[in-house]
């Protein structure tokens, strides 16, 4: 450009922003730099946010009565199916106590029926909080004697079931079946031992 051809009000402009314009970008980026640092930056926790904080740590806390009474019934009725336990020293007086809640039952029904052979079966865990005895009897009996037998053995107050059945040819004369049942019942845990040498997972 030629600067011979500017007349003197055009060079006072070219001088004023030669020298406004470097001025201008030093403050520029200075206050953009010192906007950065941490200790003017803008707050991050408002009224707002610190108030729904706080609902929700009043509803979290609300929750909590009702929390410890379903807690109170569920430990009420863990306790009150738990009486139903088999309870004994050993798992081989659990299965004498089993023998004779069959024996008692057996004896009830019309006409009584009679217990034959009786098998015991090894003690073992169940559902990892409780152990489990059994045992198998051996019988002859008419159908309505098996199935009324069968109703009354869930109907105890101990948790005994059923576990398998087994039914031969019956015979033509008496009515009479040949019968195989295993009968198992609930025992604490302590009674079974874990087995020794088994690894764990």
């Amino acid at each position: 450009m030629n600067f011979g051809n500017l007349n003197e009000r055009e060079r006072r402009l070219l001088i004023i922003a030669g020298i406004a314009v470097p001025a201008i970008l030093i403050y520029y980026f200075a206050s953009s730099s010192s906007s950065s640092t941490p200790g003017v930056s803008a707050p991050t926790d408002t009224p707002e946010m610190a108030e729904k904080r706080l609902a929700g740590l009043r509803q979290k806390a609300s929750t909590v009565p009702g929390k410890q009474v379903v807690l109170k019934q569920v430990s009420a009725e863990l306790s009150r199916r738990e009486k139903g336990l088999i309870q004994a020293d050993t798992a081989p007086q659990a299965q004498a106590q089993l023998l004779q809640i069959v024996r008692r039952v057996a004896r009830a029904q019309t006409p009584p029926v009679e217990i034959g052979q009786v098998e015991l079966s090894e003690p073992r865990a169940y559902a990892n909080a409780y152990g489990e005895v059994s045992l198998t009897i051996s019988m002859q009996c008419r159908v309505e004697q098996l199935v009324n037998m069968i109703s009354d053995l869930s109907a105890q107050p101990e948790l005994v079931a059923t576990t398998d059945l087994r039914i031969g040819a019956a015979h033509e004369k008496l009515k009479t079946m040949p019968v195989r049942l295993v009968i198992s019942a609930l025992v604490p845990r302590r009674l079974v031992p874990d087995k020794k040498g088994l690894a764990t997972f």
